[in-house]
């Protein structure tokens, strides 16, 4: 503990590559400012659909070698946001995806949809406990869009920050620890509707039709939104991440489409609700620090992320990106 940064985010998903796309630019952006940021992806994503024709032999119908291969995509994705720490929960391999609601994978031994949730727990109370970190950010209870394996991550990750903080649990697994603020990935509708009308005004090219805002996980009225993170001066990080997600996602300028071949706009100010914690101040109404207003051993608060000041210059440089 000594040695950790002052400030130290967790993040919790269950896949390689929604990191980067739902916190991709808030992960760079609190790495740069010198914060420990720390991943926990919950499975391999074994189960995801391809999207290069020449790796298509990956594919769980194949040669079922998605997983490995997505270990490494993810390393290259933490590589761009300049993020150190990055676990799988319980150790790489030890959770599978689950696939889609309803499909058959959901039941297969090992599934993490299948897996008592706090037996997972366990493993990410250990390292809460080790990390110690003020912040996490995860799915809402429905996963953002109603993947099992997103709701398991979201049920998970609430259990794992009450049990960390309870004395009574599992001592082996370090000394208790609270997480003072708990977000849900959001994105408000206006936002989602303003970034599909720019990619259709710009042209279905490169990607053959436009989704819609009901395509975009965590999509709510603008009133639930808390917090909001500007980004922009990230945003070839986050492009660049998400490229490292070559089997899921193709990335073209400020838009991406996943393997359903749907545009979407690539998003460089990130959204979330507060969940559990007490709100900071902010802007608007809306706090503009995911540490805003946790108090630090010194009795100061947590000082806002470095380069706050030039986003909004950035953002022409994003492409307009929202």
């Amino acid at each position: 503990m000594k040695d950790l940064p002052v400030r130290r985010l967790l993040l919790v998903h269950a896949h390689p590559d929604d990191e980067s796309i739902n916190n991709g630019a808030t992960m760079a952006l609190y790495a740069a400012a010198g914060a420990h940021v720390t991943l926990v992806t919950c499975t391999l994503g074994e189960e995801g659909e391809v999207i290069p024709p020449g790796l298509a032999h990956l594919a769980p119908d194949r040669e079922d070698r998605l997983g490995p291969h997505r270990v490494g995509e993810l390393a290259a994705a933490m590589k761009e946001l300049g993020v150190g720490d990055h676990r799988f929960l319980g150790g790489r391999g030890r959770y599978r995806d689950s696939g889609m609601m309803g499909v058959e994978q959901n039941h297969r031994e090992g599934a993490f949809w299948n897996t008592d949730v706090d037996e997972a727990a366990a493993h990410l109370v250990e390292v809460i406990r080790s990390v110690r970190p003020q912040v996490l950010v995860t799915y809402d209870p429905d996963g953002g869009y109603g993947h099992p394996d997103h709701i398991q991550a979201h049920r998970v990750a609430m259990r794992a920050a009450d049990l960390a903080g309870e004395r009574a649990y599992r001592r082996d697994l370090g000394e208790p620890h609270t997480i003072a603020k708990i977000y849900w990935n959001r994105v408000p509708r206006s936002v989602a509707e303003e970034g599909f009308d720019r990619l259709r005004a710009a042209g279905t090219r490169p990607f053959p039709a436009v989704g819609s805002p009901d395509d975009v996980p965590g999509v709510v009225d603008d009133a639930r939104v808390t917090t909001e993170i500007d980004g922009s001066a990230y945003a070839d990080r986050k492009a660049a991440a998400m490229r490292a997600h070559a089997t899921q996602i193709a990335v073209e300028g400020p838009f991406f489409a996943l393997s359903n071949d749907l545009g979407q706009p690539l998003f460089t100010t990130e959204y979330y609700e507060l969940a559990v914690g007490t709100p900071g101040e902010g802007h608007g109404g809306r706090e503009r620090d995911l540490f805003a207003g946790i108090p630090l051993p010194d009795g100061g608060t947590v000082p806002r992320p470095a380069g706050e000041a030039v986003h909004g210059a950035a953002r022409g440089a994003a492409g307009g990106a929202a």
